[in-house]
């Protein structure tokens, strides 16, 4: 039963979620130290009521050890993201704190491997956003009350390590839960009908981009460019990461030097997997072209079937007239459309830049739910005021975009469908209720393995928090 089922186990993914955003964003990340067994646990702190408070152990989940001042931490970290804390309890806070400590321990039993390469990205990638929002490196030592960079480095390593781990592990359970359509009709038939869920006012939206042409001379100036980065790493004047940082347009990755790991599934576009796999370890390609811009990888390791390698990103630059020709080209096209000499549908498949809508007749796909449909509450904002006072079958004027590297683009945009808020129906709405379904199938199966591993580990909780009660069976009783 869906109201049932789901209710109850995402009641603590209130807390769940929360925490969730903290760990795993690119913000500020949840403190959890790994203590040693012969760690002193009796550390005097203040707590909110200014009262004296000793710090000791609470819990203990494998080898990982939690303390007191670890559920304190939690509700900091939660109050200083806008979050509210006015209904979770220190109980609930724990049994968040000891389920990530439990997929952590479960997931070096499995050695589920997170190299220390991987952790070093991610800490590189997210000091700098912290870095950003913060001021300084010295400042961001402060707010950790770490005695020095080096100190705090060494910290947060660690905390990285064991997210990495948790996150390694859900995956690994989720990853093998499927669902059939038989499953998904029976998990929708099982709901009563006063407990449907109603989905709110959605449209489906198609555009037509056509991009700036670029000329040869600009596309010279940068391969000669990245000609020149190749022969001074190769003469060790410069580090390859170095160079990314300075002058890569890649968002992505040009914080942290360039780095990627990638295997033949990860999903890069078709001729960037080809240089990198191409290479030997240590070897640096010539410049190539793909959608992005033009490209030099360097391949650090090669470990089985997985690369490590760094890459620089650099874009052409496009001119006033190439701007002003694309421009008149989208201008021209939305004429065509609203003369009706061809149908939007048509011109998108003949006459759009942009392959990923192209072949659909430029119908845009949803990144979070991959099908056609956005919900308007849900809608990335820049999105929604492009499209939000369209009416049916209008054509928007010419917009310029421009993306997080520089590149810009023109395009038109249509409404192509509406969809009223509305109560679930299983024939329009079948690919949200297979995702309602199967994440009910997930949580039953994350259920099962916490059931199992409880079981088999060793837990121990400590005082006071005996008394609690838990989702999952802590205590085993």
């Amino acid at each position: 039963m869906l109201s049932k089922s789901i209710q109850m186990k995402f009641l603590n993914n209130k807390i769940a979620l929360s925490l969730f955003v903290l760990l795993f964003s690119t913000g500020i990340a949840v403190a959890q130290e790994i203590i040693k067994e012969n760690t002193v646990d009796t550390i005097k702190k203040v707590n909110t009521i200014k009262k004296q408070k000793i710090d000791g152990i609470i819990a203990k989940v494998g080898d990982y050890l939690i303390l007191d001042s670890d559920i304190d931490k939690s509700y900091l970290e939660i109050s200083s993201q806008g979050g509210s804390i006015k209904d979770i309890t220190r109980c609930q806070i724990l049994g968040k704190i000891m389920e990530d400590k439990l997929y952590a321990h479960q997931a070096v039993q499995d050695s589920l491997k997170v190299t220390d390469s991987e952790v070093k990205s991610m800490m590189e990638e997210r000091l700098a956003y912290m870095v950003e929002q913060i001021g300084s490196m010295d400042k961001v030592v402060k707010y950790y009350k770490k005695n020095s960079e080096e100190d705090f480095r060494t910290y947060f390593f660690d905390v990285l390590k064991e997210q990495k781990l948790t996150s390694e592990m859900q995956k690994k359970i989720v990853e093998a839960v499927e669902i059939t359509p038989e499953e998904v009709r029976n998990f929708f038939k099982k709901i009563p009908t006063a407990d449907l869920p109603v989905f709110g006012a959605e449209m489906e939206v198609a555009q037509i981009v056509v991009t700036p042409k670029v000329s040869d001379v600009e596309k010279q100036k940068v391969i000669d460019k990245l000609n020149e980065f190749k022969k001074e790493v190769q003469a060790g004047e410069s580090s390859f990461a170095t160079k990314a940082v300075l002058y890569s347009q890649d968002p992505g990755s040009r914080a942290t030097g360039g780095y990627y790991k990638m295997n033949r599934k990860t999903q890069f576009v078709k001729e960037f997997k080809e240089v990198a796999f191409s290479l030997q370890e240590g070897e640096i390609s010539a410049p190539f072209e793909t959608d992005f811009g033009y490209h030099i990888i360097y391949v650090e390791k090669i470990k089985g079937q997985d690369i490590e390698l760094r890459h620089i990103l650099l874009i052409p630059s496009v001119n006033s007239e190439d701007l002003k020709e694309a421009k008149e080209k989208i201008a021209l096209i939305r004429k065509r459309i609203v003369d009706k000499e061809i149908t939007f549908d048509k011109a998108a498949k003949t006459m759009s830049d942009e392959k990923e809508t192209r072949t659909n007749g430029g119908a845009l796909i949803n990144p979070k739910t991959q099908d056609t449909r956005f919900e308007l509450t849900k809608m990335d904002p820049t999105l929604y005021s492009q499209v939000s006072n369209l009416k049916d079958n209008e054509i928007s004027l010419p917009l310029m975009d421009e993306d997080q590297s520089g590149k810009k683009k023109f395009k038109i945009i249509t409404v192509t469908n509406r969809i009223d808020s509305h109560t679930a129906d299983y024939a329009k709405d079948y690919i949200k209720i297979k995702d309602l379904a199967l994440k009910e199938k997930q949580i039953k199966a994350i259920g099962k393995w916490f059931d199992d591993k409880i079981k088999d580990s060793y837990i121990k909780i400590n005082g006071e928090y005996r008394d609690c009660t838990f989702t999952n069976n802590w205590l085993k009783k």
